[in-house]
């Protein structure tokens, strides 16, 4: 056998043996960067504790004054917040949605919780939007004095970016919805408080 042939059988078979090894060898990738653990929001009213009945005057029968709300805990890349209030108790449709009291969305990242009597509007100054299922408005409580007490859910949820979703272009429903898919993957906080109605028995 030639030496010149000799030399291309064993330039060829170290090629192949190369080839072999970078196949067998695993590739390490770095791994993706982990998530900052999702934190708990502090979420509280005076007007009533945690857990405890919602007074008349935040109810239908009060003419819908919402209850001043206060929270802290947010981290700092906080952008706004969506604060959700649906009764859990009142299904509606097929049985997996529920009544939708308030919505409030784009509420700055700076802001600390809300006043007592939000004035209605799909829009309020500081680019705040809301809707509920009677208008751009809190809707207070008003579960049935014939049964047991409501419990209406105060979701307060921190997001890392702003919401592009007009309230007058869509039912409540679909407002929910809608803002509900924009926020996945954006909450960075959320905080939770429940109060508890039924309007007196006549």
């Amino acid at each position: 056998m030639s030496r010149p042939f000799m030399r291309t059988r064993l330039t060829a078979l170290a090629l192949r043996a190369l080839c072999a090894l970078s196949i067998a060898v695993p590739v390490h990738t770095a791994p993706a960067q982990a998530r900052a653990p999702m934190r708990v929001l502090t979420l509280s009213t005076p007007a009533f504790p945690d857990g405890g009945s919602i007074p008349a005057r935040h109810a239908q029968a009060g003419r819908d004054v919402s209850p001043a709300l206060s929270w802290s805990g947010a981290p700092e890349s906080v952008r706004s917040y969506v604060l959700l209030v649906h009764d859990a108790d009142a299904a509606q449709g097929d049985g997996t949605d529920d009544t939708l009291h308030w919505l409030v969305w784009n509420i700055p990242g700076t802001a600390t919780g809300l006043p007592e009597g939000v004035p209605s509007g799909a829009q309020l100054a500081d680019g705040t939007r809301q809707i509920s299922v009677s208008g751009p408005y809190y809707r207070g409580p008003a579960a049935p004095a014939t049964g047991p007490a409501h419990h209406y859910v105060f979701e307060l949820y921190a997001l890392d970016t702003m919401l592009n979703i007009q309230p007058t272009a869509m039912s409540a429903a679909a407002t929910r919805e809608a803002v509900m898919r924009a926020m996945a993957g954006r909450v960075r906080a959320k905080g939770v408080l429940v109060g508890l109605y039924r309007r007196p028995a006549p």
